[in-house]
């Protein structure tokens, strides 16, 4: 009976763990995002949006906070993207969020992140003062913390001039399905389809995202 209960709470625990995965379909919205000017992490230099994305077929913008662990699930995806598409038009830029630069550096580096990435925030206490967090909200994100949130921009579609870029953009809010966001990546590439790996991040057990939350590991008995 003991060996039942133990089993029991064990399968509880395993269920409620994997639940907490942030996995989340590539999905069409409606969102006014705007065109932006951050400082990049590594040099403190400024990058703007519409200029990056000038030249380019598709870009990735991807917001995260370092000390998350669904974006360290995220990192290893967005980095193979980018290494395998950069040479045909694709480009990720990351947007550091609620930590501080120094956490950010640390976490490129050991995430051996190559791509750029600016940040918006350095503080937990911006978690709803910027817009990542208006964002999400207008792309029906409920997470508490939104991080790793994904929109796709297509440069030859964004406005030349103004303060928004696009009324209309696909978005991922959570971790991105590698597969599917593959097979979305090459289509807008212009290549022919191929046969991907799916995703392996999907089985895996990951916390959602609290900074005040230890990460716990759980160990099959």
């Amino acid at each position: 009976m003991k060996t039942f209960l133990a089993l029991a709470i064990l399968l509880t625990g395993f269920s409620f763990a994997y639940a907490q995965g942030e996995q989340a379909p590539l999905l069409e919205k409606e969102i006014q995002y705007k065109d932006w000017t951050y400082k990049n992490v590594r040099d403190e230099k400024e990058i703007n949006l519409r200029d990056f994305a000038k030249n380019k077929k598709l870009v990735m913008v991807v917001y995260f906070a370092p000390w998350c662990p669904n974006w360290k699930t995220e990192a290893p995806i967005a980095q193979r993207l980018y290494d395998k598409y950069k040479a045909n038009g694709f480009d990720v830029i990351g947007v550091g969020e609620y930590d501080t630069v120094a956490a950010m550096k640390t976490n490129l580096n050991d995430q051996k992140i190559t791509f750029p990435v600016v940040y918006e925030s350095d503080t937990k206490d911006a978690k709803q003062k910027t817009l990542h967090y208006e964002y999400r909200k207008a792309a029906g994100d409920t997470r508490g913390w939104g991080s790793p949130w994904n929109i796709f921009l297509e440069p030859k579609s964004l406005e030349k001039k103004g303060d928004v870029l696009t009324k209309k953009a696909f978005v991922v809010n959570g971790e991105l399905i590698e597969a599917e966001v593959e097979k979305f990546v090459r289509q807008n590439l212009g290549l022919t389809a191929e046969e991907t790996k799916a995703d392996k991040a999907q089985n895996k057990i990951v916390e959602a995202c609290d900074p005040e939350k230890k990460i716990t590991t759980l160990k099959k008995p």
